[in-house]
């Protein structure tokens, strides 16, 4: 793995050190964590290099992971903006695009902007758009241990005791929280409210994939995710909560393959 710090102009922002991980080589798979930080993606995306011959890159949301994130940066529209000026300012291309939760939403948002640097988009459990009758969980009056039960088929293997953590990572886990409240748009996860309609002006193939046990939202959202694309495909994984990546990931790259 390399790790390396891009300093990228983004219209609007001005300049944005992002931290990126990478691994592999091959065609480049931009992988966007959720609101959990980047560990929900990191052992994934070196597995995901090494099955599939990909260039992954792993950028670290500014504000995540014990990172600083400027005041002007501070919507999911923003994120995107950002990560499409690093797509240029690498000169990368046919880049699949893929995000799980939070992750998933700024995907999405790129996807709308038509990047001719994009060549298909996955959106692994996002978060975002709103569906009535189906609201995300209320995640942010959540405990940690209220948490895990609705994120995983199976808990049990992935569960963490925040209190048991160095002081350190307790410290990066809050930090997290924080950033994700702001990229979210205040300590709710109801999304925008004009995110599924704009979803139709998407032109990029993209897959929805949706863990059949996800209560955080549950499939009937993912379905009104995939019906707002108009070129998606839905799929749905089997004994797996809302994050496939970490829980089922043999099944995700089976899906990507």
């Amino acid at each position: 793995m390399t790790t390396t710090t891009y300093t990228v102009n983004a219209a609007g922002l001005g300049p944005v050190d992002v931290t990126v991980d990478e691994h592999g080589e091959g065609q480049p798979f931009l992988l966007l964590h959720g609101g959990g930080g980047p560990d929900t993606t990191a052992r994934f995306g070196e597995r995901l290099a090494g099955a599939e011959q990909l260039r992954v890159l792993q950028p670290i949301h500014p504000g995540f992971g014990g990172t600083p994130r400027p005041e002007a940066l501070h919507t999911v529209g923003g994120l995107a903006a950002l990560y499409v000026a690093l797509l240029d300012q690498l000169g990368l291309a046919g880049v699949t695009v893929a995000g799980n939760s939070i992750g998933g939403w700024i995907a999405a948002e790129m996807a709308i902007l038509n990047s001719p640097r994009i060549r298909r988009v996955i959106l692994i459990d996002p978060v975002g758009i709103q569906v009535p009758g189906h609201p995300p969980v209320d995640f942010f009056s959540l405990r940690m241990d209220q948490v895990f039960p609705l994120s995983f088929h199976d808990p049990a293997p992935f569960a963490i005791d925040p209190a048991t953590l160095p002081p350190a990572a307790q410290q990066i886990g809050a930090a997290n929280r924080a950033a994700l409240i702001t990229y979210s748009g205040g300590a709710t996860m109801d999304g925008d409210p004009t995110l599924r309609g704009r979803l139709a002006a998407v032109e990029i193939p993209t897959l929805v994939l949706w863990g059949d046990s996800d209560r955080i939202v549950t499939p009937k959202y993912g379905r009104a995710w995939a019906d707002a694309i108009p070129k998606a495909r839905f799929e749905v994984l089997k004994d797996t909560g809302h994050m496939p990546q970490v829980e089922t990931p043999d099944q995700v790259i089976e899906a990507i393959r």
